[in-house]
């Protein structure tokens, strides 16, 4: 058991269920600037550690019923089979000395990405209820190609980084769908795709050899009870501050890690 490990277990953790954000984009800059964790072995662990830290948060913050299954299968279509061709890349193309510089990188600019996306969230949501609504026969056929690619962007980043299954898919899914999903459809829906993803992308890297339970035990003895405080709480914080105050703070890591 290593203190350290488990108080930032417990950090990410209490953001998670406050905020639904941060199990990849805080938790895998913290394993390589403060813990020292290879790279790789980061990204594997962390997959698991988001997964089942959002687990346990999504009983507490969701009611049955508010899943869009149909959003869920085209994200799905395009993330899984996007991920199962990343995974075979880096079987096929260990990652050696020479590129470890380039995955820290990928993983910087995937934080600063999903900093910038919870940013923009809002008015990318504006954008897409204004194009809804004044081209809406159009911009309803785009919908369903359109959530593949997104998914199939989600489905890369998250298994070369594990940063971007919550955060960048709530802000895709709240431009594509502007009308249909609802805050809490949207939050439910995005969970239900995300955590899947995030357990395939990390079966992967447990295959390869990434993941490092010891590691992963430490960090969820801390994150599951602080999880789900931080869910319980969540309906009583301002969450748009706390969003846009987390947004910041990974917008300094992720230039950091770069």
């Amino acid at each position: 058991m290593d203190p350290l490990l488990i108080a930032a277990g417990a950090a990410t953790g209490l953001l998670v269920g406050l905020t639904g954000v941060g199990g990849g984009a805080l938790m895998t800059p913290l394993l390589l600037l403060v813990f020292g964790v290879a790279p790789l072995t980061a990204i594997g662990t962390d997959l698991w550690f988001a997964a089942i830290t959002k687990l346990f948060a999504t009983r507490v913050h969701h009611g049955h019923g508010l899943i869009d299954w149909p959003v869920v299968r085209r994200l799905w279509l395009g993330s899984l089979a996007a991920s199962a061709a990343t995974l075979t890349f880096m079987k096929l193309y260990p990652v050696d000395q020479t590129a470890v510089a380039l995955l820290k990188a990928a993983i910087a600019a995937a934080v600063v990405l999903t900093a910038l996306g919870m940013l923009f969230q809002k008015p990318l949501h504006a954008l897409g209820r204004t194009l809804r609504t004044s081209d809406g026969d159009n911009f309803k056929a785009l919908q369903g190609p359109l959530t593949v690619v997104a998914g199939a962007l989600l489905g890369i980043l998250v298994t070369l980084t594990s940063v971007g299954a919550g955060a960048l898919g709530a802000v895709f899914l709240s431009y594509l769908y502007p009308l249909r999903l609802t805050p809490p459809r949207l939050i439910a829906t995005d969970i239900a795709h995300a955590i899947p993803l995030a357990m395939f992308a990390g079966a992967g890297h447990l295959l390869i050899g990434n993941v490092d339970f010891g590691l992963l035990g430490n960090l969820l003895l801390g994150s599951i009870p602080a999880v789900l405080l931080g869910a319980m709480l969540s309906a009583r914080l301002p969450h748009a501050l706390l969003r846009g105050m987390l947004a910041a703070v990974l917008l300094a890591i992720g230039v950091k890690l770069w």
